[in-house]
């Protein structure tokens, strides 16, 4: 894919001019982030095996090591949240309380019920367990995400699970900051855990002195956060996908001010480096118009740094030829977030494929999913939205089937058990049907 700078200055995307592109596109097109070097994985291992090995001592000195803070406490209880949620201003409060309500209603209206069938003397009874616990990892450092304690525990609780605890990167003071407290104590979490990074992936993992193992792990983070998951995937069990830096694409026309473009590219920009931004437009002029937006804001936003950092490494402009080949660009992209930021975007919702979360119309900002639309925040990135889903219940349950064997099932299906173990040449499996029959 030719890519061509659009301007030199700080904070502009680069673009790539698609409308003259011959045949269909693929994967191979699209500009990725940079895959981790062998560097950082193995630091991630060396990470994991000191936590196993050494246990709350390795989190103490890893956190001091990479964090620059020694925490007050590993552990921090209902008391500490409860303390925290009381002295919010009123109005944080009462957003934290609104923000927890809609993520429940959305995920209560999702759970699955139990299924039972009966034939041929064979009933099957299928139950949803949910795990005993769960982890979730709130990011840090930064910045603080009392959204995202919201957007992973609220899920968890309605899943049903018993024992719910938050990792988070401790504060400058060595311990959690009120409002992700405060949106702890608003979900119903059991305690929290101030440590961060890989070394939090593995306490979860595999348990410490103080912080006991968990069954599931949930939440997103930097790229040694989810190097970690992927490594402790076989140990626990790692909620959605491979949740890592943040991502959007935003499709627009001239139908909408461009301020509203540049900025939706800089609300995931904003998260920190890593991530990615796309503008996807059929319109040269307005291309010009959401990138001089988007200058104008990173030269003054409050989080210049990250912004541009993102936008340097990962923000891109695509001009194409019209909405189809702007969906289908998507679609390769697989994105986080992906708005449809025009009118009668609707229309194309159900034309895409690959997408974390899609919001439409003109006021679709992502910042609602971020926050109050409902939906788990907590998505697949890196492209494995082609084949993953956002954060939801069946992250935190196991699907369990039960078999209630009758006594005519011997006489309908018993044949077939037995023809089909002979000639995989598993004889046992035929006789233990066969004696039955005879008996």
């Amino acid at each position: 894919m030719e890519k061509m700078t659009l301007t030199d200055q700080s904070g502009a995307l680069t673009t790539v001019d698609l409308r003259m592109r011959q045949g269909t596109l693929t994967v191979d097109d699209i500009p990725r982030p940079a895959a981790p070097d062998e560097e950082t994985v193995g630091r991630v291992r060396q990470i994991i095996a000191q936590v196993r090995a050494e246990g709350d001592v390795a989190l103490r000195s890893l956190t001091k090591e990479l964090d620059g803070v020694d925490p007050v406490s590993l552990v921090l209880g209902r008391e500490q949240m409860e303390e925290a949620f009381h002295s919010l201003a009123t109005e944080l409060a009462q957003a934290l309380t609104v923000a927890h309500r809609r993520i429940q209603q959305v995920y209560e209206a999702e759970v699955p019920t139990s299924s039972r069938v009966s034939a041929d003397g064979i009933t099957v009874v299928r139950r949803n367990v949910p795990v005993r616990s769960a982890g979730c990892y709130v990011p840090g450092g930064s910045a603080r995400y009392p959204s995202t304690v919201l957007h992973t525990a609220t899920v968890a609780a309605v899943a049903g699970v018993e024992h719910i605890v938050v990792a988070t990167p401790p504060s400058p003071e060595g311990s959690v900051d009120a409002p992700t407290l405060a949106a702890a104590f608003v979900a119903g979490v059991e305690a929290v855990y101030p440590i961060g990074g890989a070394q939090a992936i593995a306490a979860l993992a595999y348990g410490t002195e103080s912080i006991e193992r968990v069954d599931t792990i949930a939440g997103p983070g930097n790229l040694y956060v989810a190097l970690a998951k992927a490594q402790v995937a076989l140990d626990v069990g790692i909620g959605s996908s491979f949740a890592g830096p943040s991502e959007v694409v935003v499709i627009a026309d001239p139908s909408v001010d461009p301020r509203y473009a540049a900025l939706d590219l800089a609300v995931q920009a904003e998260h920190g480096p890593h991530g990615l931004a796309w503008l996807v437009t059929w319109d040269e002029q307005y291309l010009h118009d959401v990138d001089r937006a988007l200058v104008a804001y990173v030269d003054s936003a409050p989080r210049l740094g990250a912004i541009r950092s993102t936008l340097a490494n990962n923000g891109y402009a695509a001009l194409v030829r019209g909405r189809e080949q702007a969906l289908e660009l998507a679609n390769l992209i697989a994105p986080e977030h992906l708005e449809l930021l025009y009118q009668d975007g609707e229309k194309d919702a159900a034309l895409v494929k690959s997408a974390g979360v899609t919001f439409v119309g003109i006021d679709g900002t992502a910042a609602f999913g971020d926050y109050v639309a409902g939906p788990s925040h907590v998505l697949p990135t890196y492209g494995t939205a082609r084949f993953a889903s956002g954060l939801g219940l069946e992250d935190f349950y196991r699907r369990q089937h039960t078999v209630l064997i009758g006594p005519s099932a011997i006489d309908e299906l018993g044949w077939a058990v037995e023809e089909i173990a002979k000639v995989e040449g598993l004889y046992a499996h035929a006789e233990s049907i066969a004696i039955r029959r005879r008996s």
